[in-house]
């Protein structure tokens, strides 16, 4: 059980880490956490564990006499939606997201999609598991369990956000998760675009590539059909639906802070001055981009509950994670991969220009990407770089997710896992010689100090 309680979801390796007995748990801690709610709703996505799961989360939920609604297999964008739409007051997508096969776990989300973190919900159930006696009550009725299918209205609910006007060719993986379906039935429905689907069908064994889009085995089949068919874009989708990261027509991936950008401009016509949230990780182009058309940017920690509660905080109509993750307030505050990648076929098809021509355009800056280092003692590396690096006077400080120093030419952030002993490092400058060069100086650092 070690571990599985992390900063924004429930996770481990099925059954050693997460088992049925202690999902069970899970579930009857649950109820104590929302002992109001009278009817749960429950998806699951298409891990071959996920089943199991599932039936060890409705039992706790029904023998303690509550009502469970079974959203059936869907994407966790989808759980979001069903969420906000139909009214749950507690919502749990059995989900390990873009870990690999034997990994499985759970997100949940409150009423209106407001997902839980650490801090205001999963500390909690970590606490009721360990600490207290779960019984249930002598004398309560079995709740019972009733199938809701969510997928025409997720549908209608996605194709509203449709304004592509010109033909495009896409090519769109799905790694054999539980988005392949929906988004092919999307697609139906939009004669603009011409579909070239991978990996479509669900299949909890992710027989083809990894289930992780980071990971760039994962992306080879989606660059080599991209340059096969002549697409002008490919997506690519993580096992859980809520991840999407993009490859433009000559096979190269785009980083997820530029589409943060574009999506802002297009999201800043329609509401002029708004908030824009963007993670700290991002290209400085990020808040340039959202400033240059006339928006607010506003910098948040890493993890989608709290780029959720920080758009809440500022109505935000959009956010962006480097990690793929898009978020929007017309999806109740949630991240929808399906709707990032409607938003990108809009600014495409509304664009003459090549993929490749339209990034470029807004690409100034020279990245390093996530580098991860192996550390025995994280906190202790964070505070000797920090003590370190000072001396070389940064222009600014920044403690709000690790550690982030800004150099004015360059500036890098490194924080720490939730689950590992690694310490992650973003890193950025003006040009790429600078980049190279800092990239080796914090690394030198870091495993000197490791």
């Amino acid at each position: 059980m070690a571990g599985i309680f992390r900063a924004y979801d429930i996770r481990g390796i099925y059954p050693d880490d997460i088992s049925e007995d202690l999902v069970y748990k899970i579930g009857l801690a649950l109820v104590k956490l929302f002992p109001n709610v009278e009817r749960f709703c429950v998806g699951r996505d298409a891990r071959r564990s996920s089943p199991q799961l599932f039936s060890a989360m409705t039992k706790a939920l029904t023998d303690s006499g509550k009502d469970v609604v079974d959203i059936g297999l869907v994407s966790t964008p989808m759980a979001y939606f069903a969420s906000g739409r139909y009214g749950f007051g507690c919502t749990v997508q059995i989900t390990a997201s873009h870990n690999p096969k034997e990994y499985n776990g759970m997100k949940v989300c409150r009423e209106n999609a407001i997902a839980l973190s650490y801090e205001t919900g999963i500390g909690e159930i970590e606490r009721l598991v360990k600490e207290e006696d779960l019984k249930i009550p002598d004398g309560l009725s079995k709740g019972k369990i009733e199938e809701l299918n969510i997928v025409k209205d997720y549908v209608e609910h996605i194709l509203k956000g449709n304004k592509i006007s010109r033909r495009l060719k896409l090519v769109l993986d799905a790694s054999n998760g539980a988005v392949g379906p929906v988004a092919v039935e999307i697609f139906r429905h939009i004669d603009e675009v011409e579909l070239y689907p991978l990996c479509i069908e669900p299949d909890g064994r992710f027989p083809n590539h990894s289930p992780d889009p980071m990971k760039e085995e994962a992306i080879k089949m989606l660059q080599d059909k991209v340059r096969e068919t002549g697409a002008d874009l490919g997506a690519i989708f993580d096992a859980d639906g809520d991840r999407i990261m993009f490859i433009d027509e000559k096979g190269r991936r785009i980083p997820s802070d530029i589409i943060t950008a574009l999506i802002a401009m297009e999201i800043l016509l329609d509401n002029p001055g708004a908030h824009i949230i963007y993670d700290l990780r991002s290209s400085k182009v990020v808040p340039e981009i959202i400033k240059e058309n006339g928006g607010v940017p506003i910098i948040t920690r890493v993890g989608h509950a709290y780029i959720k509660e920080t758009m809440r905080k500022y109505d935000a109509p959009f956010g962006g994670e480097l990690s793929g993750h898009y978020y929007f307030k017309d999806n109740y505050f949630a991240d929808s991969g399906l709707m990032a990648l409607i938003k990108v076929l809009n600014i495409v098809s509304q664009d003459q220009r090549a993929v490749s021509e339209i990034v470029n355009s807004i690409k100034r800056y020279h990245a390093t990407g996530e580098v991860n280092f192996r550390v025995s003692d994280p906190d202790a590396v964070i505070e000797r770089i920090e003590k370190e690096f000072s001396s070389l006077g940064p222009r600014q400080v920044m403690h709000l997710d690790g550690l982030t120093m800004d150099f004015g030419d360059w500036w890098f952030n490194l924080r720490k896992s939730n689950t590992e002993p690694l310490v992650r490092l973003n890193l950025e400058a003006d040009t790429k010689g600078l980049m190279e060069e800092k990239r080796k100086l914090l690394e030198e650092k870091i495993k000197e100090l490791r």
